[in-house]
This record gives structure tokens, sequence and C-alpha cells, in this order.
């Protein structure tokens, strides 16, 4: 099915070259805006001395790409490239397909950016880190199922931040001195 996925997306590849360059620039540079435009919500949230929320979006982004960085490295899955005959737009190195570095970015500082910072700018982020995902499938450089465990890891991350983040806010109640007691 992931294959037979792909072959649907990457056969339109190299059929208009204005369609082709687009997602080329999509695959390759399209990272880089959505890390400017989250700096948005993020430089906001300095300023709105919501410094906490800030700190756990690059959380996020720390788990998210150890998690890649593990999967990557006990996947299996070669890029489609080395074992198909595939639209190649873009230039890549052999390797590990499986999850999108891309792609766990791209949706680890959306849905960050979403949860933590501000769903309409989290919602227009992943709008952009779909982009991303689908481009790189076009291009012939990743599969469908690299992209989508690669949103899996962005949202668990934000799973796993949220939840040590809770238990830290929790821990630090407890931990500040009353004002009525003084302890």
């Amino acid at each position: 099915m992931n294959y037979h996925l792909f072959q649907l997306i990457n056969a339109a590849a190299g059929q208009n070259d204005h369609v082709d360059d687009a997602f080329e620039w999509a695959a390759v540079w399209l990272i880089y805006v959505l890390g400017v435009a989250a700096a948005v919500p993020v430089l906001g949230g300095l300023r709105q001395a919501r410094a906490a929320a800030v700190v756990r979006v690059a959380a996020v982004l720390g788990v998210a790409f150890v998690t890649g960085q593990v999967v990557g490295a006990v996947s299996t899955e070669v890029r489609p490239f080395q074992t198909h005959a595939v639209h190649q737009l873009i230039s890549h190195d052999p390797g590990s397909s499986l999850p999108s570095d891309h792609a766990t970015a791209a949706f680890a500082v959306a849905f960050a950016v979403g949860a933590f910072l501000s769903w309409r700018w989290g919602a227009a982020l992943s709008v952009l880190a779909i982009i991303v995902g689908f481009a790189r499938i076009w291009t012939g450089v990743h599969y469908p199922a690299d992209v989508l465990v690669a949103a899996v890891i962005g949202a668990a991350a934000v799973g796993v931040v949220d939840a040590g983040g809770r238990a830290y806010d929790r821990w630090a109640r407890r931990r500040r001195p009353s004002a009525a007691t003084g302890h």
C-alpha cells in the first residue's frame, strides 16, 4: 500500500515543469519558511512572558529529533529511488527513508506551536508541514509512510512534552512556599 500510494503521487512528477519546480522548491526550502513563520509566535511568546511555552516548543523539537534518529537507526526502509524506478526530482544521499527528517521537524514545530502558543499559527504551520511532506513524496525521496510516521512522531513529542510539563508544573506548585505559612 505504501509503495502503491507513492507510485500514485510520484507518477505525476515529471509531467509539468512548473508544478515540479514548485514541489522541488517546497521539498528543499519550505522548511525554512516554516521555521521563520514559527518564529513569529515563538518571539511573541517570549515578549508575553510565556517562556515556559517557548521552552516546551524547543523541547518538542528535541524529543522529535531524538525519536526520529532512533526510528531511522532501526528502520530497514531505504529511499524509494534505491529500490524502484522513480521520478527523482531532487538529489539525495541513499540511506534510511523512515522517517522524513524534514517532515518530522515541520510537524513537530507546527504541532508544538499549536499546542503551546497559538492554535491558529499551529494550524497554518500544519498546512505548510503537509506541503513539505507531500513535496518529499512528489520529488521521489520519501514514501507516504515516512511522512505519516514523521507526523506521528511530532504529535507524540507534543504529548510527551505536555505530560512532562504538566508534571513539572504540579511539582513546582508544591515546592513554592506558601505566602501564608512562609514554608
